[in-house]
């Protein structure tokens, strides 16, 4: 579980950009690009540095009323950071 203090935002090297042609969300890396599935690139694009993980569950718990984010979202965030994709 990331503590509660953490702020996520996108490592410097990184950008989030929409593809309408796959009608994806897009992690741009220097080297690659990785396809967000599903609510992900939400998920990514609230990780600004301003918001803890907790402000950003409370977040997607109220746009998506009756998802598991809460169980959900700190495991991907961490996944995320694990993978050095947001700091």
């Amino acid at each position: 579980m990331p503590d509660s203090r953490w702020r996520p935002t996108l490592a410097p090297a990184l950008m989030l950009r929409h593809d309408p042609v796959r009608g994806a969300d897009l992690l741009v890396l220097p080297e690659r690009v990785v396809v967000l599935q599903g609510q992900a690139g939400q998920v990514v694009g609230l990780c600004d540095g301003t918001r803890t993980v907790r402000g950003i569950v409370d977040e997607l718990a109220e746009r998506y009323p009756g998802a598991p984010v809460a169980a959900e979202v700190p495991s991907f965030l961490d996944r995320l950071h694990q993978e050095g994709w947001i700091a």
